[in-house]
């Protein structure tokens, strides 16, 4: 038998390396896709389309610039939680007081409840939209059914569920992409640093960087790694302590990944509406519903049933995550029993406080609160409660003894300092200018 060539052998094994590569691509994925997908949460959507609507395409250059600071932000909240063996919120008890600690637990159950119960209306909005069923009632419903999934699911199950309901974000590539922009133009305002002038351009700053880099995804990122660990049987602090080489590089790739897709569908969102409602003279728009039927004459109605499921399915995915952030950082100051994977008679107060979140974030519907306005506003909460936050990751990271020989690398504290500052520095402006 003839032998084959060394080239022609190569060659055909390039398939086989290509699917290959891609198995292992997606085995990384789990905690940082599912973090970045719950960032764009109706919050941030709505965050980005008044951005779109208001400013056009001036805030563009945002989304790639945000990119790696978000990556840098969330990959040192995994690696704090990988290697330290637990949540953010114990980490940080080690370097800080408790009192000062119970006070941004305070301040990120406070934020996270506003932004639950906008979430739930701009869902209520949408299901009314896709339904005719009474928005007030589609609230109650969303919030049993979230609080019930959250309670009785298995974390494999949940996390499962949402890394598939990110899919949903796709829907504003495809809209934006339909509309035929003119590229050279949306290009240089991409790449082109603009300034914005302005309190409320400043102010729109701090919500897009707010809802990107938000305090919440912090503490659920870490809290997701012990989850992780706990799945691979390691229920002891001291078997999951340390990562290896290996598990930090898949879990960048898993955080990168994740955090690009967030962006790319911020990036989208903006572009959408800088393309309609701005071009339209429609800058002002009042409600997530006003903004579905407002692309429906300008990019047509499967555009429009395009935004109004992203907003319905992004929902679904940050709501438990909303909750559970302050639940992991609630336990994790207190000493409580805590986790998913437990029973609710197992964890009853770590449980508590994610129902308790909900059904604060079902009464914000029935208070007449303006929901775009609300979402808007939850999201400049986070950008200003943000900084402070990042403060103390830093100071967590760097510590050898608490990251058990395994700090931040110096690139990563270099980017997380940039984005700390930048943050700072966009909140002065707002008071400021």
């Amino acid at each position: 038998m003839a032998k084959v060539p060394p080239v022609v052998q190569t060659i055909s094994q390039q398939p086989r390396r290509v699917w290959r590569w891609v198995r292992a691509f997606c085995r990384a994925l789990g905690p940082g896709v599912v973090t970045g997908a719950a960032d764009d949460d109706p919050s941030g959507i709505a965050t980005y389309s008044i951005a779109g609507a208001e400013f056009g395409t001036g805030l563009l250059w945002l989304a790639p610039l945000s990119w790696p600071l978000m990556a840098a932000v969330q990959t040192m909240c995994a690696r704090i939680g990988m290697v330290t063996g637990q949540g953010l919120m114990a980490g940080l008890r080690t370097k800080f007081p408790r009192w000062i600690l119970a006070l941004a637990c305070f301040a990120l159950l406070a934020a996270n409840t506003m932004n639950i119960g906008a979430d739930l209306a701009g869902m209520a909005d949408a299901g009314e939209m896709l339904t005719g069923v009474d928005s007030h009632i589609l609230v109650v419903m969303f919030g049993v059914a979230i609080a019930w999934a959250t309670v009785r699911l298995r974390y494999a199950v949940i996390a499962n569920v949402l890394k598939w309901l990110a899919l949903v974000l796709f829907a504003y590539v495809i809209t934006a992409v339909k509309m035929a922009p003119h590229w050279g133009a949306v290009l240089h305002d991409t790449i082109v640093i603009s300034l914005p002038h302005g309190s409320r351009a400043w102010a729109t700053v701090v919500a897009i960087l707010g809802t990107t880099i938000s305090p919440y995804l912090f503490f659920w990122q870490a809290s997701q790694e012990v989850e992780e660990e706990k799945a691979l049987g390691r229920h002891s602090l001291v078997a999951r302590r340390g990562a290896t080489a290996d598990e930090i590089s898949r879990r960048k790739l898993d955080v990168g990944a994740g955090t690009f897709f967030s962006n790319m569908a911020m990036y989208f969102i903006i572009l959408t509406t800088a393309l309609t409602l701005h071009a339209h003279g429609i800058t002002q728009p009042a409600s997530s519903r006003e903004v579905a039927e407002a692309l429906t004459p300008l990019a047509g109605k499967f555009s429009a049933l395009l935004y109004t499921v992203g907003i319905f399915g992004t929902g679904v995915l940050a709501i438990p995550t909303l909750a559970g952030s302050a639940a992991y950082a609630f336990a994790e100051l207190f000493g409580w029993r805590q986790g998913i994977d437990e029973h609710f008679h197992g964890a009853p107060t770590f449980y508590a406080v994610i129902l308790l979140s909900v059904a604060a974030g079902v009464i914000f519907d029935f208070a007449n609160i303006n929901p775009l306005k609300l979402l808007f506003a939850t999201a400049v909460v986070n950008g200003v409660l943000a900084p402070f936050l990042l403060t103390g990751i830093l100071f967590a990271a760097s510590d050898r003894i608490l990251m058990q020989g395994q700090p931040s690398s110096r690139l990563g504290k270099t980017v997380v300092g940039v984005t700390t500052v930048a943050m700072f520095g966009a909140t002065i402006a707002m008071f400021v200018l």
